[in-house]
This record gives structure tokens, C-alpha cells and sequence, in this order.
């Protein structure tokens, strides 16, 4: 008679991992965001991820991959919803700020303010991702952001933009719904994009962290994020 341990007992897979074990959940997440290639998605998600689908077929895996988003992907994704909108919010702040500092102003100013209706947007459509599943937004937080010159201000949305990046992607693989992580890249792209834009600006690297992007964990970027806060 075997016994089930802590060490032996399935554990919980985020949607990142499902999606390369599951088919089905592979196809829905694409239809979601538009995107096809599945199979070189699932490629690269599965060396990320450090797993072997030859140790593992997918339709052993679905089910119990099912059965934990069933039951748990609401709190989880929710609190990561949370956390999101709690950057996002900051970020908000932060280039309201900047563009009513008057530091910026023609092709540059336009960008900043395109830059701050972006992350406008992402507040409210993560306001609405927390409501649609059940949950409650989070509060919008005070911020207190130096805005000194032009050159400090660019300096800091580079870091601020590559933060948000940083922290997107570390919580990709602990999310459960299709439709959570399809929300979260599309941000990620955004956040990823407005870094680069403003690394020409500030001549600092596009890439900083070579050809992948390294994820942050959730306490690091909080901690980082920290000293923005009133």
C-alpha cells in the first residue's frame, strides 16, 4: 500500500506550466490573445519551466492541473490582479506628475502623456479583471516621486518601467486563468516597450538584462517600491 508524502503529492501548476502540458488549455489561451504557434510557445515555456513532457504526458496532467484552477485560481489570481494594480496605480501617479511638472514638452512631453493614459488604462482593466472574478480592487496607495529634471525624471520611469516589467513576468508562472495571464502579458508587452523607448532616451541599454528578461519576485519589487510610497 503506498502512502502519499509532501514530497510525492501533485502540486499545484500555474497556467504557464498547464499550458505547455495541456492542449486544450494551450489552444484556449491563444484564442484569448490572437496568437498562434503553439508548439514553439510550448517549447519555450517548457525549457524555461526546466520540465521534460516525455516524464509527464499531458493527459495525465490536465485533470489534476484542472482540478487545483477550479479551486484555487480565484484567491491566487486575484491577489496577483491586486498587486498589479497596486504598480499600476503608482505608475499612474507618477507620470500625472511628471507631465503636469511641465518638464517635458513637445515629441517627448507627448510621449509621457501617451505613456500615463497607457498606464490609465491598465488600472482600469485590472480594476475590472479583480471585479469580474469576485474580488475586491485594491486601494490606490499615495505616492511621493522626485521630480527634480528632466534628465533625473527620464532616469527614474526607465527604472520604474523596467520594475513593472520585472514583476509581470515573475508572476506569470503562478497564475491559473487563461484569461489573468493574457491580461498580465499583454501589460508586461506594454511595460517592456515603454522601458526600451525610454532607454533611447536616457541612452541605457533596450535590453539591460541580455536576451531574456529576468523576473522579480514579488518582495523584491514591494521593497523596491517602497521608498514611492507616502
Amino acid at each position: 500500500m503506498s502512502t502519499t508524502t509532501e514530497e510525492t503529492a501533485p502540486q499545484p501548476a500555474g497556467i504557464v506550466e498547464r499550458l505547455v502540458r495541456d492542449d486544450v488549455d494551450r489552444k484556449r489561451f491563444l484564442r484569448i490573445v490572437g496568437g498562434t504557434g503553439a508548439t514553439s510557445f510550448g517549447a519555450f515555456v517548457l525549457a524555461a519551466c526546466g520540465s521534460s513532457s516525455s516524464k509527464t504526458p499531458s493527459t495525465a496532467a490536465a485533470p489534476a492541473a484542472t482540478s487545483t484552477a477550479s479551486s484555487s485560481s480565484a484567491g491566487g489570481d486575484v491577489a496577483i490582479l491586486n498587486y498589479a494594480l497596486t504598480l499600476e496605480y503608482l505608475e499612474r501617479e507618477f507620470y500625472a506628475k511628471v507631465v503636469a511638472s511641465g518638464l517635458f514638452t513637445g515629441k517627448v512631453g507627448s510621449l509621457i502623456k501617451s505613456f500615463g493614459s497607457q498606464e490609465a488604462t491598465h488600472v482600469e482593466a485590472l480594476k475590472g479583471a479583480v471585479s469580474k472574478m469576485g474580488g475586491t480592487p485594491a486601494a490606490n496607495p499615495n505616492g511621493k516621486f522626485p521630480i527634480e529634471s528632466a534628465t533625473q525624471v527620464a532616469g527614474l520611469a526607465y527604472t520604474v518601467e523596467n520594475l513593472g516589467a520585472a514583476a509581470y513576468l515573475g508572476q506569470a508562472g503562478n497564475i491559473q486563468s487563461p484569461e489573468v495571464l493574457a491580461t498580465a502579458l499583454a501589460i508586461h508587452s506594454v511595460e517592456a516597450r515603454h522601458a526600451s523607448t525610454l532607454g533611447t532616451l536616457v541612452k541605457k541599454s533596450l535590453t539591460p538584462d541580455g536576451a531574456f528578461a529576468k523576473p522579480m519576485e514579488m518582495s523584491m519589487v514591494l521593497a523596491a517600491v517602497k521608498p514611492f510610497l507616502a
